[in-house]
């Protein structure tokens, strides 16, 4: 039996068997042994080669916009930045992945357009997994929905995750230590839903004889298999709904009622329409936020602080994030700095390489020659 008959046999198993107490540990080893073998398949695959999307990474940030065809992420790449990707009103406009530059608050933020996803993409189908691959690259998923297909928002989670990009979410809190004897021990701070027999069972299934564990949330078989695997890739989300010009007021109630049902807030998605580009700056600002992105203004000695180019950092990054973006030696030249702004309890006060810059903050590195 091949690789992929063992795995449409295992997934057969997991969904013929009735899910309860008695059958939770078989179900959890089944589970781990499927994404063994669907990495060992994955593995096969890559080493046969193939084109490939290959796009280097420009810039502050990267975003992808996901979508299944014709949904206007070629238009709207166009409005956003330099890039002309094609644009056409039939499925499969776009077969390689277009980058282009969106400039905002002085950052240069890479915007993928890549071809549209199909159903099975994550299964290879239309190139998918290539596709996919670059998606996993991004430090954001930009959802693209048209306001009458929002449906498809959920079969576009499950192919990312299906390719191992979790949404908007991150790592179990999950520590495990390898030891010589012992068997395997497990601790929790929090009550725990999974008996230690099934966390057993999935950890020896992963090769694990002798191990302390310890696990500080209340893990799901499918959290704790994700905990174990060391390809998962963790992303922050956003949803715009594009072809909003095409409806009638009355009707956006009905959209509002679409996208409760796939589990979203309507406050949280942003309205777009990319052929008459408009919601486009709310877009943008959104984006922003949602990368998490701040800027730095430097104060460069004799000639003052620089507003047209600041430093783009993310929040909740030090000094020491920004002497290493800024490259020259600086870290290993550091002295101390000096901050105005946000972050400062008054002007010019002096930091070390620790202190936390908020977004607007004037920056002066005082650094050895």
């Amino acid at each position: 039996m091949g690789l992929e008959e063992e795995i449409e046999s295992i997934r057969e198993e997991i969904t013929s068997t009735p899910y309860n107490k008695s059958t939770e540990a078989h179900i959890g080893r089944l589970k781990a042994k499927l994404a063994e073998k669907k990495e060992k398949l994955e593995s096969q695959a890559s080493a046969g080669g193939g084109d490939g999307y290959a796009v280097e990474k420009h810039g502050d940030a990267t975003v992808a916009l996901v979508g299944f065809p014709s949904v206007g992420k070629s238009t709207l790449l166009n409005a956003l930045t330099n890039a002309e990707s094609e644009v056409g009103a039939y499925e499969f406009t776009t077969i390689n992945v277009h980058p282009g530059m969106l400039q905002y608050n002085g950052a240069n933020i890479q915007l993928m357009d890549v071809p549209g996803l199909i159903e099975g993409a994550a299964g290879g189908r239309g190139g998918g997994r290539e596709v996919l691959s670059v998606v996993r690259t991004a430090d954001l998923v930009i959802f693209m929905l048209s306001v009458f297909e929002i449906e498809r928002y959920s079969r576009l989670r499950e192919e990312l995750y299906n390719n191992k990009v979790r949404i908007d979410t991150g790592p179990p809190s999950i520590k495990i230590t390898k030891k010589g004897k012992g068997g395997i021990n497990i601790t929790s701070s929090v009550d725990l839903d999974l008996s230690e027999e099934v966390i057993k069972e999935i950890l020896r299934e992963k090769g694990y004889v002798n191990a302390d564990v310890v696990i500080r949330e209340n893990i799901t078989v499918d959290r704790l298999i994700d905990g174990l695997m060391k390809n998962r890739v963790y992303l922050p989300s956003m949803v715009i709904a594009n072809k909003a010009d095409l409806i009638d007021h009355d009707y956006l109630e009905n959209v509002h009622d679409d996208l409760r049902e796939e589990g979203l807030d309507p406050e949280d998605v942003v309205f777009i329409s990319a052929e008459e580009e408009k919601g486009l700056d709310v877009l943008k600002e959104t984006i922003w936020q949602k990368l998490g992105l701040i800027r730095v203004y430097m104060d460069k000695p004799g000639r003052g602080t620089d507003f047209e180019e600041p430093l783009i950092i993310k929040r909740g990054e030090t000094i020491e994030d920004a002497c290493k973006k800024l490259g020259a030696n600086l870290l290993d030249r550091f002295r101390f700095a000096r901050v105005t702004g946000p972050s400062a309890k008054h002007d010019a006060q002096q930091v070390g390489l620790d202190h936390v810059l908020e977004d607007e903050d004037i920056l002066r590195i005082i650094a050895r020659k």
